[in-house]
């Protein structure tokens, strides 16, 4: 085949000309994203071995080698890996076909007008190949795919084009050859990536976990030795070569948890899973027993943006023996805990069942309900001793909990017991995060309900005509402010005895006699009134199911409530968002029988239930109460219209 031009596709000339032009805070992670490459070569030719061993052509010595040149000023990186035919080269190095590239480009984009680039960018959307491109002028690779006999060349300037043709390579693998930039090579740089000992350095600091030997030469020159081990001193000195591991190659989860630095924690994490932050918490364990398997999981110091969307893959890495399986495996860990990232490496799954047999197997499922176990009790640890940190990890995890409690009912699974205790409300007299065990016990003598209001936050609850009842009696209500909260606590349904009630939601039945007194007082009132109320009812028909004297309010004129054998109106506004409108709460208004209104009302009624007066009253309260609760009326401008026109009697 003779040398052939391409252009790259066009995203990725744009790729390339920021490569090559940004002025990177880091050029050194070019040597990992390289080596990880090689690695994952070799993991992939391991794993295609397993079922055809003539792949490996009798090499069975994986290693990945490095090779400075001082007087040519390249970097050569090879592996006996996979390696790639011309279809694959041309798929891979010619085209960027990762979804996040042009996130990645917008990503660069801003990281350059702040000043800076991070680090771990380029890793994070899998553009690691093209990061050669930062330190070198011209990118050569040569590479033979296992199990064919054609190799080829491929070479590109990182100007828009590149060449490919046919070569000789008798091994099977890929050598990568870097002609360096004059900025990155000579004694007069610090970024002098012919230095062996700089590239020794980093591959330590970087690649130190990586399970396949990262070689390289080492020449020295030392005088001759006599028979005796004597230095012959008149002797001219000879050259040495070494060939020296650079690289530990023991997995970092296979070593001893004692033996391993925080920050070899954190450098794996960011690096294994393309994160910016420092891990929230850690747990590595090694079990032994019915099921053998070492395990490092990771909780994220902060939560992705797309964390509760459909294109956000949970799951944690599956490796057996070391040797890579699977990326993602889901059925791992249940979906409340997708947050977690990690991997779990087993000897005693299988590698000759179909992935998708795996995925059952009883092994997998045994490991996941410790993994479970694990990782709640460790953070039921933390709500315990370590309130501020358990804090901040469920102002980033909270949501994935409480949507754990209620999905389970779905699933078939108690996830109630499990999470009830790990939950975090907040209290109305605070404004502080509490559990419901703290509600509980502080609760009044003779309180027989867990109370709760649901708004867009506290202020919002604070301002309920509901609350201003609860509060003169020093009653604590938990603020729910995100949707997912009612259903989690409907999903509850009881703590400690306790059942949860809604202050918006069917009678309030408060335990004191003042309360009871008063509602046995409206009862009576609602009698005499009884002609009144049902005009209210058909007046507004089809906007609420009944029209009653209110138990719950003490100056607030009117509200609005759900009645207790539907969803409430916060899970109707939650239903309605997520484009499901069919679940309607049955709306109930309720009217202050001790607020001068009521009287007004009264007496318009006596003019007639069909004046316009009257209907105009009747809408307006209505419209009101739909505001209280954070609901836009109907007719917005025909509610204005009708404020404005009574304000100018």
């Amino acid at each position: 085949m003779a040398k052939e031009t391409f252009e790259f596709q066009a995203e990725t000339k744009q790729l390339l000309d920021l490569m090559v032009h940004s002025i990177y805070t880091n050029h050194e992670i070019f040597l990992r994203e390289l080596i990880s490459n090689a690695s994952d070569a070799i993991d992939k030719l391991h794993y295609e071995s397993l079922t055809n061993n003539d792949l490996l052509e009798g090499d069975t010595a994986f290693e990945i080698h490095l090779t400075p040149d001082e007087d040519k000023h390249t970097l050569t990186i090879s592996d006996n890996g996979i390696g790639m035919n011309k279809d694959e080269l041309m798929q891979n190095l010619g085209t960027i076909a990762k979804s996040g590239t042009k996130a990645f480009l917008e990503k660069l984009k801003e990281a350059q007008e702040g000043g800076s680039v991070d680090k771990d960018l380029i890793g994070q959307f899998g553009v690691g190949f093209y990061s050669a491109f930062m330190i070198a002028d011209t990118v050569t690779v040569v590479t033979r795919k296992a199990g064919e006999r054609e190799a080829y060349k491929w070479e590109s300037a990182g100007d828009g084009q590149y060449t490919l043709e046919t070569c000789e390579k008798p091994k099977h693998g890929t050598t990568i050859i870097l002609t360096l930039g004059k900025e990155f090579y000579g004694g007069e740089t610090e970024e002098n990536y012919t230095d062996k000992y700089l590239l020794e350095s980093l591959v330590k600091k970087y690649s130190d976990y990586i399970r396949y030997p990262i070689t390289m030469d080492f020449t020295t020159k030392e005088k001759p030795k006599d028979a005796d081990g004597k230095v012959i001193e008149d002797a001219p000195e000879e050259e040495h070569t070494e060939t020296r591991t650079l690289n530990s190659m023991q997995p970092l989860w296979t070593r001893n948890k004692s033996d391993i630095k925080p920050e070899e924690y954190r450098e794996f994490f960011q690096h294994q899973f393309y994160e910016w932050d420092e891990p929230m918490e850690i747990f590595h364990s090694r079990v032994e027993g019915n099921v053998e398997y070492t395990s490092l999981l990771f909780i994220p110091g902060s939560a992705p943006f797309n964390l509760y969307y459909a294109d956000y893959e949970p799951g944690v890495q599956l490796y057996s023996r070391h040797v890579f399986i699977m990326d993602k495996c889901k059925d791992l860990l249940p979906d409340y805990l997708r947050f977690v990232k990690g991997l779990v490496d087993s000897p005693d799954l299988s590698l000759n069942i179909s992935r998708e047999l795996l995925q059952q197997s009883r092994e997998l499922k045994l490991i996941g309900r410790n993994l479970e176990k694990n990782i709640l009790k460790t953070l039921a640890r933390k709500l315990d001793k370590e309130r501020e940190a358990y804090e901040k990890f469920w102002a980033e995890y909270g949501k994935s909990l409480k949507i754990g409690v209620y999905s389970g009912m779905m699933t078939g699974e108690n996830n109630v017991d499990k999470l009830k205790d790990l939950l975090l409300f907040m209290s109305s007299k605070d404004g502080k995060l509490c559990t419901l065990k703290e509600y509980v016990g502080r609760m009044k003598d003779g309180q027989e309900k867990i109370y709760y209001a649901t708004g867009k936050d506290k202020a919002a609850i604070d301002a309920l005509p509901q609350m201003e009842m609860l509060r003169d009696r020093d009653i604590e209500v938990l603020c729910m402010t995100d949707p997912v909260d009612e259903f989690a606590v409907e999903a509850i349904r009881e703590y400690d005895g306790k059942k949860f009630h809604s202050i918006s939601r069917g009678d309030l039945d408060l335990e004191d006699e003042e309360f009871k007194e008063e509602k046995k007082k409206n009862e009576d009132l609602a009698k005499s009134n009884e002609g009144l109320l049902k005009d209210m009812k058909e007046l507004l028909d089809g906007k609420v199911v009944d029209v009653r004297l209110s138990n719950r309010l003490k100056s607030g004129a009117v509200c609005l409530v759900a009645d207790a054998a539907g969803p409430s109106l916060a899970m109707e506004q939650a239903f309605a968002a997520a484009d499901n409108p069919m679940l309607k709460a049955r709306r109930i208004l309720e009217i202050n029988p001790q607020h001068q209104l009521f009287a007004k009302l009264q007496g318009i009624h006596e003019a007639g239930k069909d004046t316009p007066e009257f209907k105009d009253y009747c809408k307006m309260l209505y419209d009101q109460a739909l505001l209280l609760e954070g609901i836009m009326p109907d007719d917005p401008a025909a509610f204005a219209n009708k404020v404005a026109e009574m304000m100018a009697k």
